[in-house]
């Protein structure tokens, strides 16, 4: 890129520039553009917790069909270092714990990756807090299926690859049958196709998988 390029962006000026260029001076210093829209300021704000809202009900909806417990938005204090999980789950039949932490937008790699990593070093604690055995941890970044979610995802796919190797349907054929640790990634739509209800919190509670219909019944 040009001199005047690289002299305006240390000066803040970036109006007359190419947003690409903009980006390929900052991944050449191993930085990360982060390019934010703010629209009509609360309205924005309450759209992506409408986002992340959807996103919840619909992980904690197929975890519950396939016969996990599930609990959304658990605050925790372990040993002074509190915080909250999106979604807590645990399969009664194997004691597995399922870490998820629930994105709309990823803001970037790292603000993505060590808040998950952070909470599930601490899970032992968290489930010792609600009297859960758990012999294997796991954890799952569930992001909105957008665009511009994968497109960030595939640029540092090394990255999220070693930290969640385990994608899609891997992901799902783990969740009906759960044999050891995980760590994946899942993409889930965001879009409203009716109303929306956050599940409410609480005490974990059993859901038996729904036995399919009978044909002609």
């Amino acid at each position: 890129v040009s001199r005047t390029l690289v002299s305006d962006i240390e000066l803040g000026k970036f109006d007359n520039h190419d947003i690409d260029d903009i980006d390929r001076l900052a991944r050449a210093t191993g930085a990360e553009l982060d390019v934010r829209i703010r629209w009509r300021g609360e309205g924005l704000d309450r759209l992506l917790d409408e986002a992340h809202a959807l996103l919840v009900e619909r992980i904690v909806a197929e975890l519950r069909i396939v016969g996990w417990e599930t609990a959304v938005e658990v605050t925790f204090n372990v040993y002074g270092d509190r915080g909250s999980v999106d979604v807590l789950a645990w399969h009664q039949g194997t004691g597995s714990l399922l870490i998820i932490e629930v994105k709309s937008v990823v803001p970037h790699a790292q603000g993505t990756l060590l808040p998950l990593d952070r909470k599930v070093r601490l899970a032992p604690g968290i489930a010792r807090e609600r009297i859960l055995p758990a012999p294997t941890v796991s954890r799952l970044l569930v992001l909105g299926d957008r665009t511009v979610n994968r497109r960030r995802i595939l640029r540092l796919e090394a990255m999220f690859a070693a930290a969640l190797p385990m994608r899609g349907h891997t992901v799902r054929r783990w969740l009906r049958a759960p044999v050891g640790a995980m760590s994946g990634l899942l993409f889930l739509s965001d879009a409203a196709t009716g109303s929306t209800r956050r599940p409410g919190s609480g005490r974990l509670r059993v859901n038996r998988p729904r036995k399919p219909p009978v044909d002609g019944g």
